[in-house]
């Protein structure tokens, strides 16, 4: 037997479970374990802000290419922009993707800030 505390919609309750062998039959019923709350409740941590819901896309759009937290927007609105420039930085899993500018041209509107949770798809920058 062993002693395991489980948590079940934030009540932790202390379970007695049986090891079994693969090749061991099983082994008469046990008798039930009464179990009691633990007196301190355990809290359930704060959910993580809804990911921004993605604007419909265009032509004039750079997308985010995966789901994420912005790290960095690097561009400012009106700004002109080179192709292949670096406009943005997504971290997903602990890695930084870095967003690059698809054309030349000049910053319409930026539709995501640094924090923000997004999703793939989402529009992050629109062309003038």
């Amino acid at each position: 037997m062993k002693k395991l505390r489980v948590t079940v919609e934030g009540k932790a309750y202390d379970v007695l479970v049986e090891i079994m062998d693969e090749g061991a039959a099983a082994p008469a019923a046990a008798a039930p374990v009464q179990s009691a709350p633990m007196s301190a409740p355990i809290t359930a941590p704060t959910p993580a802000p809804a990911p921004k819901a993605a604007p419909a896309a265009g032509a004039s759009d750079i997308a985010s290419p995966l789901a994420g937290k912005v790290v960095s927007i690097d561009v400012k609105v009106g700004q002109d922009v080179a192709e292949g420039a670096q406009v943005a930085t997504i971290e997903a899993m602990k890695m930084n993707t870095y967003i690059y500018a698809p054309k030349a041209g000049k910053i319409g509107s930026i539709h995501a800030t640094v924090g923000d949770g997004i999703e793939e798809g989402a529009i992050i920058i629109k062309y003038a």
